[in-house]
């Protein structure tokens, strides 16, 4: 290096401005691709050894600020820290029977669910093994395995509300249901007060929830009797879909089934819930709906035989289709005995007398009311 000094010192000025520029040109090559190479050639050139620094185990940033790389990260138990080993917090009191999963998220949000001493926030995960509190009140939990999914048919008849509780004193879907010890009953979609016919209740909220999301595409078959005049073009226009203003809807089949004069049956089917679908349906093509009744959900029709407000626990053959027909694990027990005889002449009318009699109770209570 000193001989190039020397050199230099004693070249003319031609000499010394083309080796200025010779020396600028090997500069910009050498920092073509940025100061990185150049801080290696400068390392070489002074002798410093180069460290070869593994880079598994360090992330993006830290290669960017050049972390040491005897920082070990640490060490996450991931076993531990599987999502697939809590619930939402929310679904877990919903199970309880304190609510459904709406009402649970909402009192939540209000700051009135502890877990460990401490205020929930919506998201939080639990258990099992925390202590949780509603209003300061523990709630006692129950283990999701512990739990038998129990699934009951219903006939709705026409008159009742798909509420626990109506205002104005209506009679419920509710009424009747058997008393639970935990946990408690979850209607599977809505009937509007003027149509009867199946609804099914079950204790597992999940397997609710899931058939009735329309992600789900579980069938529901009504027989409705409308009154006017109709054609192969509203037909085909129902089958083919009609913007109502909640979105496009459409019957996915429509059979005939009768009737005389201006009234006649159909068999429809679609594979969601909206509200008061099958009648907006058949409005838009300037037809009144006068009965509407839901006869199947999923594969499985009404028991003929079943009275209107009477109920039935499914087995569990019917309660496992339920429960493959959206992708849940099948259940191993089940309530109703193996044993237990199908809907017979004589049941039925154990079921019809029951009825009556609630609905002679529930006259009476209203009447006491209204005085």
């Amino acid at each position: 290096m000193a001989t190039d000094v020397r050199e230099y010192k004693y070249m003319s000025q031609d000499k010394k401005a083309a080796k200025d520029k010779s020396s600028a040109s090997h500069n910009s090559k050498t920092n073509k691709y940025g100061s990185r190479g150049s801080a290696i050639v400068s390392s070489t050139k002074k002798g410093i050894a180069k460290k070869k620094i593994s880079k598994k185990g360090m992330t993006k940033k830290e290669q960017g600020k050049g972390a040491s790389p005897e920082e070990k990260p640490v060490k996450v138990d991931f076993q531990k820290a599987s999502v697939n080993d809590s619930e939402k917090l929310q679904k877990v009191l919903a199970r309880t029977g304190k609510g459904s999963r709406r009402e649970m998220e909402a009192i939540i949000m209000q700051g009135r669910v502890s877990v460990n001493g401490k205020t929930a926030f919506l998201g939080d995960r639990v258990d099992g093994t925390e202590q949780i509190r509603i209003d300061g009140h523990q709630v006692k939990l129950t283990a999701q395995a512990e739990d038998i999914c129990r699934v009951l048919m219903y006939n709705k008849p026409e008159g009742e509300m798909c509420t626990r509780k109506d205002p104005e004193g209506r009679p419920t879907v509710f009424d009747r249901l058997p008393p639970l010890e935990t946990g408690r009953w979850v209607a599977v979609g809505r009937l509007d007060i003027n149509t009867s016919g199946m609804l099914l209740f079950t204790t597992d909220g999940e397997l609710a929830n899931r058939l009735m999301h329309p992600s789900q595409k579980v069938e529901r078959e009504y027989a409705v009797r409308v009154f006017g005049e109709i054609n192969e073009a509203m037909l085909q226009t129902l089958r083919t879909g009609v913007k109502l203003e909640d979105g496009l809807a459409r019957f996915q089949k429509i059979t005939y089934r009768g009737g005389e004069g201006r009234n006649h049956w159909f068999h429809v089917v679609l594979s969601e819930g909206r509200n008061r679908e099958v009648r907006r349906l058949w409005e838009s093509q300037e037809v009144q709906v006068s009965r509407l009744i839901r006869v199947r959900y999923g594969d499985m029709e009404m028991q003929r035989q079943l009275p209107l407000g009477g109920w039935t626990e499914l087995g569990l053959k019917e309660v496992n289709y339920y429960r493959k027909l959206v992708q849940l694990k099948p259940e191993t027990q089940s309530k109703v005995k193996v044993d237990e005889k199908a809907m017979d002449n004589a049941k039925s009318r154990r079921i019809r007398r029951s009825v009556k009699k609630h609905q002679q109770r529930h006259q009476q209570a209203t009447r006491r009311r209204r005085r």
